[in-house]
């Protein structure tokens, strides 16, 4: 898309030869009073630096006007420019540069903050300094007559022009607001689904080890036992403890049993697939879900995870349970995690580190 830069007004409000014929016309303006205004183009050009003068003193004297004016330097060019606007009036040629020309007039006055209703003020007291200076030098009544309705639809022509720009402005500036109140709320709608999914993510994870906890598990089980009984995989269930979890924490303090916990849980990660899913199922107790693995294949994953953790806490034990169901039939989780909870108990029952298949 072309740059708004890169365009003429007219090109921007689309503007054609053709449009601003149906304009002439709808102002009832024609070849006519074409000729009517620039027969008395040679009385104005006369006339003209008085006529700006009369025209500023006017304006001059609204405060909102004077405010917006501010300064000498900026009154000079104000005047150059309506001296060359009095005389386009009256030039006989209104085509498109004469409109590109009002357009551009409008485009400034809205910029610069003057109001509709200052600049029909401005108009209303520039057409009755014209007619007042018709009226004195004109003698024949009805030429007078016809000049001035002429001159009066002309003015209402450049009004029209006006008032498009100023439209086409805030046309533009509400666009612009309405784009960047999009991208606001899109960018919040993005903050707010990242946030989301982040509160969401941190719901199903234990704070202390970062593994999965319980409700994530259930999530996730629900998941796994589907796909694999349409693949008719097996499915395996590692579920231990730490042996007198309780004393650790009496003796030692819970600062020592979190760090525990957290220890076991960077041992569980370190010894299972991508595809294995870790859970803090509550206290000291932890589940590992292994899908296409088998009891044989879950007991190998344990005994290095009592390994691991041996090595870093040689005067504490885990009791673990393991329970495999499919490829056929699958248990419940439920089920799975009461299996395995007995023979977690069976394991407790012996010294040491132990697992029970």
């Amino acid at each position: 898309m072309m740059l708004r830069t890169h365009q003429t007004l007219l090109d921007q409000m689309k503007i054609s030869d053709a449009e601003i014929q149906s304009r002439l016309e709808l102002a009832a303006l024609s070849l006519s009073h074409f000729e009517l205004l620039k027969d008395v183009l040679p009385l104005i050009n006369s006339q003209v630096d008085s006529i700006v003068e009369r025209f500023y003193i006017s304006q001059l004297a609204i405060d909102e006007i004077a405010v917006l004016i501010g300064d000498a330097d900026t009154l000079n060019r104000l005047k150059g420019a309506q001296h060359q606007y009095i005389l386009d009036l009256f030039s006989g040629q209104y085509d498109s540069t004469y409109v590109n020309n009002r357009l551009r007039i409008g485009m400034v006055h809205k910029r610069i903050g003057v109001e509709p209703k200052l600049y029909l003020s401005a108009i209303c007291s520039l057409k009755l300094i014209l007619f007042e200076v018709l009226d004195q030098s004109m003698t024949d009544a009805e030429v007078l007559r016809q000049t001035k309705e002429a001159l009066d639809k002309l003015l209402y022509f450049d009004t029209t022009l006006v008032f498009d720009t100023y439209i086409s402005s805030m046309i533009s500036e509400l666009e612009l607001a309405k784009k960047k109140t999009e991208m606001y709320a899109n960018s919040l709608e993005v903050k707010v689904s990242e946030r989301t999914a982040q509160l969401e993510e941190l719901a199903k994870k234990d704070p202390l080890t970062g593994i999965n906890n319980q409700r994530a598990m259930r999530e996730l089980a629900s998941v796994l036992l589907a796909s694999l009984t349409r693949r008719q995989a097996p499915f395996s269930l590692i579920y231990f403890d730490i042996d007198n979890f309780k004393q650790i924490n009496d003796q030692y303090g819970h600062l020592k049993g979190d760090e525990v916990l957290k220890v076991i849980s960077e041992c569980i990660r370190q010894h299972i697939r991508e595809a294995d899913v870790p859970c803090r199922y509550g206290g000291d107790e932890f589940c590992i879900m292994l899908p296409d693995a088998d009891a044989q294949s879950a007991q190998a994953v344990a005994e290095r995870i009592i390994a691991s953790f041996a090595k870093i806490h040689p005067d504490f034990s885990l009791s673990v349970g393991i329970v495999d169901t499919g490829p056929g039939q699958h248990m419940s989780l439920d089920d799975m995690i009461g299996i395995a909870d007995k023979k977690m108990y069976e394991a407790k029952a012996l010294e040491g580190s132990r697992i029970i298949v």
